[in-house]
């Protein structure tokens, strides 16, 4: 008797247990019915769970030049395209603002110094300043657009300036009512010598009677200057006039929406760098010569992200990789026969049948 009292004493404790060990199941698998699992064993359940570190965001700096990152222009293309990263791919952007030539370098170090994986300089104008900096920081990672910077720690982007504009040459040649179309420059240098040149010979080609006159404003940033100088041309009979200016443009824009609001004779602005017919509608914007900055500030910092950025080499963005040319929005104002021409004399420039001026 007092065996068998120890064996159902045992038999209950022992069922106890099975019991308690179902219960802790059941209630680590709750919301998971149906599914067979293994009880971890005590050296599992001691052990501190594992921890992943989140990725660190890649940090990107713009520094413009001195016609602001609101230019409707080059710098805001270059900011829009850092603005895609930080949406598609989480990058973490600043851009800083140059109101001078003295701004350049201290805002370049300023991303340097902060550890930023990759500082970017915005125009031709900057081209000396990356270099300094790019010498005393090996280890930074800088891009400028515009400019050649011979350094193993910068990859330097420019484009055919000079395609683009001769395509926007042809269709002014073709436009003008008067066989008088304007040019006005920011500031002289060899990338607005590029539209220039590229642009007149684009005009000539079409219409060898057309005269093309050419002003510079001496600024980037200017738009009071821009709606001065537009206005003289106007006056002067210049009914289309290709502005190469930042924001210095924009007041071309503005003296080209008045006339045409106030009557008289049609006067047309030729866009530059975006399409600026979505900013300044189609009454007064005949065409743009889109210059893809967007994509080539997009492309490298990308490499930034992906750890295949190349320091060293220099891309050359033409006609032919689709680095300038007109954007679609022309037809609203360009005939269709012009921009058949446009389209003859753009296979002819990728070719080589046609070589255009750059200087």
């Amino acid at each position: 008797m007092k065996k068998f009292y120890q064996l159902s004493l045992v038999m209950v404790m022992a069922f106890t247990v099975i019991l308690a060990g179902c219960g802790n199941n059941n209630s680590a698998n709750s919301g998971n019915a149906g599914t067979a699992t293994t009880a971890p064993s005590d050296a599992a359940a001691t052990e501190a769970p594992a921890t992943t570190e989140a990725p660190k965001a890649v940090k990107l700096g713009l520094v413009t030049d001195v016609g602001g990152v609101n230019d409707k222009s080059f710098n805001q293309s270059a900011w829009e395209a850092l603005e895609s990263l930080k949406k598609d791919a989480g990058a973490d952007i600043k851009y800083l603002q140059s109101k001078s030539n003295a701004d350049y370098e201290p805002n370049l170090n300023q991303f340097v110094k902060g550890g930023y994986d990759l500082t970017w300089g915005i125009g031709f104008d900057l081209g000396d300043a990356v270099l300094k900096v790019a010498k005393e920081n090996p280890n930074a990672n800088l891009a400028i657009i515009d400019s050649v910077v011979d350094a193993p720690n910068v990859e330097s982007v420019t484009f055919a300036e000079n395609e683009g504009s001769f395509l926007v040459g042809v269709v002014a040649g073709l436009t003008t009512k008067t066989n008088k179309v304007g040019f006005i420059g920011g500031m002289e240098s060899p990338v607005i010598k590029r539209f220039e040149v590229g642009f007149k010979a684009g005009v000539e080609a079409v219409n060898p009677k057309a005269e093309v006159k050419i002003t510079y404003a001496g600024a980037y940033d200017k738009p009071d200057t821009g709606k001065s100088l537009a206005a003289t041309l106007y006056d002067a009979g210049n009914d289309i006039i290709f502005p190469a200016a930042g924001a210095t443009g924009n007041g071309v824009f503005n003296e080209a929406k008045s006339r045409n609001k106030a009557g008289g004779t049609k006067v047309w602005v030729i866009g530059v760098d975006k399409d600026q017919s979505l900013e300044f509608g189609d009454d007064v914007t005949l065409t743009s010569m889109i210059k893809r900055v967007d994509e080539a500030v997009k492309k490298v910092s990308q490499q930034v992200v992906d750890g295949t950025f190349k320091g060293g080499t220099i891309t050359v963005l033409s006609l032919k990789d689709n680095g300038v040319g007109l954007p679609e929005t022309s037809k609203a104002n360009v005939s269709a026969e012009i921009l058949a021409t446009v389209d003859e004399y753009s296979k002819k420039i990728v070719d080589g049948t046609i070589v255009v001026p750059s200087k």
